[in-house]
């Protein structure tokens, strides 16, 4: 006990000598570092510093930030890892010029009211090893985002708004309770690198497919059994998928009707559809008054036998194909098992070799 006093109150001592000393420097003080201080409050005397660029304050004992951290409108960057905050404070809208912010393991479950609201020009956002459980949608206000990190947090889901950050280049997830994923991702065009492993995710988005710069995807750890059609095309560096119950490459019997019987919707859209892919100029008229019409079939599939469209789903498939020569994965990976559907009895059973039932549709 009386070790630990004379450390702390001698690391008291060093902080506030460090602290002095900047304050000598006044408005030339640049860069102030107190990590490891063991100090649960953040000085007051960082008011008096207008022109601080860098402030460091890791691993100390901190759970709220001072109000005078409102003067440091140059600060750039600032590190608070390792303390005991308990949300991403509002006083983070004042600093409209920082770039880098570290909140990595608090306690922190929560933003506070318009925490977003000043961070304009913020690149990079770490917010490893804390306990969220979800994100607010004023998150949308960080637009210059280029760099996310949630990794172990508790997020059940991601709001959409996540994905109007169209710099984000890096977005890391691993270790949350996510279940699912926005198909708004397909929006995130610079996105490179995907981090997803150890979640509770069933299936991917088809809109992940849209994602031309993704270099690098971690799936791994989750409860994916198939990819959606045209994953094979991402333009993958390295893509980690080992602990999905993958689908393996065999037959799965369903039970299957001889009969196609389609619903009058079926057949017209259906047919509307096929008269399209000629550039029915009729119909492509007359589409303008039924908005219903556009919207259902926007929901188009195509058959993985015949090419031709269709809405609803005959049966649904399994295709494998061998993944990518200069895709960097999972050593147990032989083959990718991509979703696909068929649209009639008749083009099941002429179907090819590499393509299986999966259930009934």
């Amino acid at each position: 006990m009386v070790t630990f006093f004379i450390f702390y109150f001698s690391s008291k001592i060093m902080a506030e000598r460090l602290l002095i000393k900047a304050l000598y420097g006044g408005k030339n003080t640049k860069i102030i570092t107190l990590n490891g201080k063991k100090m649960k409050k953040m000085p007051s005397a960082l008011g008096r510093l207008p022109g601080l660029r860098i402030l460091l304050l890791q691993n100390n004992l901190i759970s709220k930030v001072c109000p005078e951290i409102s003067i440091l409108t140059q600060l750039t960057a600032l590190n608070l890892g390792n303390n005991l905050l308990e949300e991403v404070p509002e006083e983070m809208k004042y600093l409209t010029t920082l770039k880098k912010l570290h909140l990595f393991g608090n306690r922190i479950g929560r933003f506070a009211p318009g925490a977003c609201d000043g961070l304009q020009n913020l690149i990079l956002l770490n917010l490893n090893k804390n306990q969220l459980t979800w994100l607010p949608q004023e998150v949308s206000r960080l637009k210059r985002l280029k760099y996310l990190s949630i990794n172990h947090n508790r997020l059940a889901c991601l709001p959409r708004e996540l994905c109007f950050l169209r710099n984000l280049s890096e977005l890391q997830l691993n270790h949350n309770k996510l279940i699912c994923i926005p198909g708004e991702i397909g929006s995130l065009k610079k996105l490179q690198k995907l981090c997803l492993a150890c979640n509770d995710i069933e299936t991917l988005p088809e809109e992940i497919c849209e994602l031309k710069k993704l270099r690098i995807l971690d799936i791994a750890g989750n409860l994916i059994q198939i990819f959606p059609l045209g994953f094979q095309n991402l333009k993958l560096r390295e893509f980690y998928c080992e602990g999905n119950p993958l689908f393996l490459k065999q037959p799965i019997f369903a039970a299957l009707k001889e009969d196609d019987v389609w619903s009058l919707q079926e057949i017209t859209l259906r047919f509307i559809m096929n008269e399209l892919a000629e550039q029915n100029p009729l119909l492509m008229h007359a589409l303008e008054w039924y908005p219903e019409v556009k919207n259902k079939i926007a929901q188009e599939k195509s058959c993985a036998v015949c090419g031709k469209p269709f809405i609803t789903p005959w049966l649904e498939c399994v295709r494998f194909v061998r993944p990518p020569k200069n895709w960097k994965i999972s050593k147990n990976l032989h083959l990718v098992p991509l979703q696909t559907f068929t649209c009639c009895h008749k083009c099941f059973i002429h179907r090819g070799r590499n393509l299986f039932a999966i259930g009934q549709a």
